[in-house]
């Protein structure tokens, strides 16, 4: 199994201390979030995308160009570019330019988003949000692998012989459909033979794999191999201690402060408190053992190859000790569990940055750019 640690730049007081981060402090905790997830073995970085308080993550390829000066061979990934809102034509121009300055380290995971208060900034109604999404996914791809496009749709003015600069540095940046509540993403990944993130954040099990099973179903009417599907998962939240009931009795206060946050309450998760979701969802709360074990139960379900965790909320010391813990305690018993070939090749590069490629990953960042 491959993990990547995520953040969507939540920036709430502490909900022991009633400590608050400036702006430039919460930006700077994800610098040394990526550094360290880095340094003990992460496979991935990602940065979510969200408009409006608590979160901070409203311009991952911002973010990520930071994260990938300050790190060198880490994988960077959105969580979710919100795609829905958004105009392909800046986004193929933001994240080719972030996909240059990572040397090739980028991969995009899309979605609709997971907060309804984007659409009216955005100009867009709920209700076209899956239309949305699949008219300017279309598009993206066309812009990323295509020279002089002319496009007519929906939801932006037509194009005539378009060609975004720059071009990629990878041959092709991967794309991962984010899902965490319709078929229309899990049948929009299959269409286009794509990879698979359940989001798995605040519902049981059940609902996250009826999702991960049309998936699979779906690709096999499109002609792919669903014995191939790649799939990644979350994991609700993350505590680490040396019992559950210590586990427990340290998260508790930092589960509650969250749960009563709009964005969390949007979800409408069935659980009751935090111990009914340590039972019957996805947090993992617990000793380094259980948390184990509870991940094979979720793969066995789901068959995922990628996990990714959070720690957003918690104080910088505590988010230390729990990335450090998982790093120490849970990963190298899940990578010999449960082998995983992704992310085991470096990206293919486009044959323009040929020359570059030779000299190594990642070639355009220099010492000037560190931070």
């Amino acid at each position: 199994m491959k993990f990547a640690l995520f953040s969507l730049m939540m920036n709430l007081p502490n909900a022991l201390t009633g400590e608050a981060l400036t702006t430039q402090q919460k930006f700077l905790n994800i610098l040394d979030q990526a550094r360290l997830a880095e340094k003990l073995g992460f496979d991935a970085y990602g940065v979510g995308e969200r408009h409006g308080a608590p979160f901070l993550s409203s311009s991952p390829p911002v973010v990520l160009t930071a994260v990938a000066a300050a790190t060198s061979r880490i994988r960077l990934l959105t969580t979710v570019t919100v795609l829905s809102v958004l105009d392909p034509v800046r986004v193929a121009e933001d994240y080719a330019t972030l996909d240059h300055f990572s040397g090739g380290r980028l991969e995009l995971i899309i979605g609709k988003g997971n907060d309804p208060r984007h659409y009216p900034l955005f100009g867009i109604r709920e209700e076209d949000q899956w239309e949305s999404l699949g008219e300017r996914y279309e598009l993206l791809k066309r812009l990323w692998t295509e020279e002089s496009v002319t496009w007519n749709g929906k939801y932006r003015p037509p194009l005539h012989e378009v060609t975004t600069q720059p071009r990629p540095y990878q041959q092709t940046i991967p794309v991962w459909h984010g899902s965490a509540s319709s078929t229309l993403s899990t049948e929009l990944a299959a269409k286009h033979g794509e990879p698979l993130f359940t989001s798995n954040s605040f519902h049981p099990q059940a609902k996250y794999k009826a999702l991960i099973d049309h998936y699979r179903e779906r690709l096999e009417h499109y002609g792919h191999d669903a014995g191939k599907a790649l799939i990644g998962s979350g994991a609700g939240s993350l505590y680490l201690a040396d019992t559950r009931e210590e586990a427990i009795r340290r998260y508790k206060p930092y589960y509650e402060a969250f749960h009563a946050t709009a964005a969390a309450q949007h979800n409408q998760s069935p659980f009751k408190d935090l111990e009914d979701n340590i039972a019957n969802g996805p947090v993992l709360i617990g000793s380094p053992e259980q948390i184990v074990e509870k991940i094979l139960d979720y793969h066995q379900a789901f068959g995922h190859q990628v996990l990714s965790i959070s720690v957003d909320g918690l104080s910088h010391q505590e988010q230390l000790e729990q990335v450090q813990r998982f790093a120490e305690e849970v990963a190298p018993i899940l990578r010999r569990e449960i082998p995983s070939q992704v992310w085991s090749t470096p990206p293919i590069l486009n044959e323009h940055d040929s020359t570059s490629s030779s000299v190594g990953i990642p070639p355009a960042i220099s010492p000037i750019f560190q931070v």
